[in-house]
């Protein structure tokens, strides 16, 4: 697998990171550089490890995990997309002070967005390509990239902090809705 493939592929892989980011960014009051690195080396991190994981577990368990990685990605998204929503509907001085950035919903969300690249790695597995390389690029390139989108987030939130909240939960309930149908459809398709 030449650099280029590689690249194409950490692209695609990164774009759900990237647009979490944005609606991080467009979440927090104020974005600080601690918000930023914690979201880039989580995204990189997901990003990195779950190809590693998914060459290593191999064809055994390919069947069972791309049955039900699309629901699992989709109700991710949108438990943190419909709490997004929700928040954006009280007013400001009763809002919890939630930082996606942090805790379980950092976690939830760098597991949500790199589920994708867990069937990347089956696929490496099957090929018989080595993950090392590959992986290593696909978490760079996520954490990248997910550093251009919380700071595009906060740039754009700041403006438009209520509509913003609204939005970055709309957002990830429609990545997740894509996610679930683009492997509903495919898999209707066999």
């Amino acid at each position: 697998m030449d650099l280029f493939n590689i690249l194409v592929i950490a692209v695609g892989l990164s774009m759900d990171a990237f647009a979490v980011s944005i609606a991080t960014g467009l979440n927090l009051e104020k974005v600080t550089p601690r918000h930023t690195f914690r979201i880039a080396f989580h995204f990189g991190l997901f990003q990195f490890l779950m190809p590693v994981l998914g060459w290593l577990a191999g064809s055994q368990l390919a069947g069972h995990i791309e049955r039900y990685d699309h629901w699992i990605a989709f109700g991710l998204l949108a438990f943190v997309g419909g709490k997004m929503l929700w928040e954006s509907r009280q007013v400001e001085a009763e809002r919890a002070s939630s930082d996606p950035t942090r805790g379980v919903m950092l976690v939830t969300l760098s597991l949500a967005t790199s589920i994708d690249a867990l069937a990347v790695g089956l696929t490496m597995a099957f090929l018989g390509v080595s993950v090392w390389m590959p992986s290593i690029v696909i978490g760079v390139v996520a954490a990248v990239l997910s550093t251009v989108g919380i700071l595009f987030g906060a740039r754009i939130g700041n403006r438009w902090s209520h509509w913003a909240e609204v939005g970055g939960g709309v957002v990830l309930i429609l990545i997740g809705v894509k996610i679930l149908l683009s492997h509903l459809v495919v898999g209707g398709m066999q």
